[in-house]
């Protein structure tokens, strides 16, 4: 990959990665404000940084690496740990869609990632488990619980209602 300079690389990088990097960065912290600063922390990295990639896979997949890094090293700092959660008021196209939505930011969040990257980003679970440096048995355990877990959440809110 040849870019003509520093200040282009990032622009493309940014323009076609950012609303991936800033959905699972939403789908690990569960906060717009934590997930604006991850996103913030990864494209500084990638500036400071200025890696070589091989392909548009490695960048994509050094990028997803990064995002969970900055996501976990947020999620354990003192101040996120202190502080308590506003509710967020997001808009969905059906009442379907919002209960999945919040049904998979309450999972625990090694599943909710594992969810995003297969369900949202595409990524099989081969990749996932490149990407995460896991078994890949671990991530078929982790995306057969969650799915159970999503089904009795789904399932005990249309019969509670």
């Amino acid at each position: 990959m040849v870019y003509l300079n520093k200040n282009e690389f990032l622009e493309q990088t940014i323009e076609k990665y950012s609303n991936m990097v800033y959905r699972l960065a939403m789908a690990r912290t569960r906060n717009i404000e934590t997930s604006e600063d991850v996103y913030q922390e990864v494209f500084l990295r990638l500036a400071r940084k200025m890696p070589e990639f091989e392909s548009e896979e490695h960048k994509k997949t050094w990028l997803i690496r990064v995002t969970i890094n900055c996501s976990k090293s947020i999620l354990n700092s003192s101040f996120i740990k202190h502080r308590a959660d506003l509710d967020e008021n997001l808009s969905f196209e059906t009442p379907e869609r919002h209960d999945i939505y919040y049904a998979v930011l309450n999972l625990p969040i090694k599943y909710r990632t594992v969810i995003h990257l297969y369900y949202y980003e595409n990524y099989s679970i081969k990749e996932i488990s490149k990407i995460l440096k896991l078994n890949e048995n671990t991530i078929k355990t982790r995306l057969s619980r969650a799915r159970q877990k999503l089904e009795k959440t789904v399932k005990g809110g249309i019969e509670n209602e």
